[in-house]
């Protein structure tokens, strides 16, 4: 029996297949990919240097610039409120404060010195004295005891009648009532008499305008109000009479006791009254303390015109 030779059956197809012809370009469709990229492989195309490739099953977005850091607070500005201050600007806020209240003390004690330095140049001058100078001056020549240290023993009567009025007295009370006193005795004990008038009456102005700076330093430390100022501004609290006529009775009862016990009343009394409030004024502007939480600015707690009367 002879052996057939089986015929091979064609393999079907979904297409025909036909040899590509080389004089033919190549087709659009073999050099594209499915995501619209020129495929670098096929040829006669210039793959573009920009294109990177992502790597195989990678689907990550394209990475975003990171965002710029937070800045810190600035070391002489305050941190805005709920937010916490970084370390350096804590330190420098510190440094700040402690600087600002180191001028503060200095302002006071000086102030305070050259307060009692123009009382005591009024004194020699003799032409005539600040209101509570009258008062001072007459119990002075009663007693036989100093000007400066019966101006101590005064303002610690007066710190008495805080209690009652319910004032709370601050560093700057309390020194006010023992530098004035002192600064005055030394100036006394340190400047002769003058006898000559013009020199009496430079003297007298010297002092007023001297008077108009300390003034201005000590009630723009704001270590709170003198011994004086706070009898004012208590009497008026408790009262509710207004500070111009508090004060106009207190000074004029100072004015009146003084006198009648041997103090001097002049014409430096008439100019201290009239000079005193705007010499005071342009100095509290001059010497207020810029607060390191705020950018306000910060005279005194009380009112300027306590500026005004003797502390």
């Amino acid at each position: 029996m002879s052996h057939i030779p089986e015929t091979p059956q064609p393999i079907a197809s979904t297409g025909s297949l036909t040899p590509a012809d080389p004089t033919d370009p190549p087709s659009s469709t073999s050099t594209t990919s499915t995501t619209g990229l020129t495929d670098p492989a096929a040829p006669g195309v210039r793959a573009d240097p920009t294109d990177r490739a992502e790597p195989p099953g990678s689907d990550a977005a394209p990475a975003r610039a990171a965002p710029p850091p937070a800045a810190e607070p600035s070391a002489t500005e305050p941190p805005a409120p709920g937010q916490v201050p970084s370390s350096r600007a804590a330190r420098a806020l510190h440094t700040v404060r402690g600087v600002r209240l180191a001028r503060r003390l200095v302002q006071l004690y000086v102030g305070l010195t050259l307060y009692g330095v123009s009382s005591g140049l009024l004194v020699a001058a003799g032409l005539g004295l600040e209101p509570w100078g009258v008062l001072h001056q007459g119990l002075a020549k009663l007693t036989g005891i100093p000007i400066g240290t019966m101006s101590i023993l005064v303002g610690i009567v007066i710190l008495l009648l805080w209690i009652p009025l319910r004032q709370r007295p601050g560093l700057g009370t309390v020194s006010n009532v023992f530098v004035v006193g002192l600064a005055i005795d030394a100036t006394l004990a340190l400047v002769p008499t003058p006898h000559p008038l013009a020199v009496r009456i430079a003297l007298m102005v010297a002092a007023i305008v001297l008077n108009g700076v300390a003034t201005g330093l000590y009630i723009a430390a704001d270590f709170g109000p003198g011994p004086r100022d706070g009898l004012m501004t208590g009497l008026h609290r408790r009262t509710g009479r207004s500070i111009r006529l508090v004060r106009t009775a207190i000074e004029v009862a100072v004015v009146a006791g003084g006198f009648l016990l041997g103090g001097t009343i002049g014409v430096g009394t008439l100019l201290y009254a009239l000079a005193i409030g705007p010499l005071v004024q342009p100095f509290l502007r001059l010497f207020a303390v810029r607060p390191a939480s705020s950018g306000s600015t910060v005279v005194a707690k009380g009112s300027p015109e306590s500026a005004i009367l003797r502390s």
